[in-house]
C-alpha cells in the first residue's frame, strides 16, 4: 500500500496513493489506522483524492478507522472522494455515519471545530 503521512499537533493526514481501495489494500489500511490510533493520534484525515474505485472491503476499512477514532472522542474525516466512492457510501447509507468533506482544508477545519468544542466542554466541567 502506497501512502504519505503529514503529522500535525492536532491531527494526522494520510493520503492514499492507490487507484483502488479494495480487498488487496483494505487490510493494510485498517492495520495502519489502528497503529496510528495506538500511537496516540486522535484525529485522522484520510485523503482519497487518488482513489477511483472502492469496494465493500474498502468501506469496512473506513468504518474501522471511523470507529476507533470516535471511541476516543476524535474525528475521522474523509476528503476528496471520487464519484464512485461517494455513490457507494450513499448507496450503503454510510453518508450519515462517516464525516465526509470536499477538500483537505475543510477536513482540517472540521477537526479544529471539534477540538474547540471539546475544549469548551472541558472548561464547562471545571466549574
Amino acid at each position: 500500500m502506497k501512502y504519505t503521512i503529514d503529522k500535525h499537533e492536532k491531527y494526522m493526514s494520510l493520503t492514499l496513493h492507490e487507484e483502488k481501495l479494495d480487498a488487496s489494500i483494505a487490510p493494510n489500511l485498517k492495520a495502519e489506522l489502528i497503529t496510528f490510533h495506538a500511537e496516540g493520534v486522535r484525529n485522522i484525515i484520510l485523503d482519497l483524492n487518488e482513489v477511483k474505485y472502492t469496494d465493500s472491503s474498502g468501506l469496512s476499512a473506513l468504518l474501522v478507522g471511523n470507529r476507533i477514532v470516535q471511541e476516543d472522542g476524535g474525528v475521522f474525516v474523509l476528503s476528496c472522494l471520487s464519484e464512485h466512492t461517494s455513490k457507494l457510501i450513499k448507496i450503503s447509507q454510510l453518508d450519515s455515519v462517516l464525516n465526509i468533506v470536499e477538500t483537505v482544508e475543510e477536513a482540517i477545519d472540521a477537526i479544529f471545530i471539534k477540538e474547540i468544542e471539546n475544549g469548551l466542554k472541558g472548561e464547562g466541567n471545571n466549574e
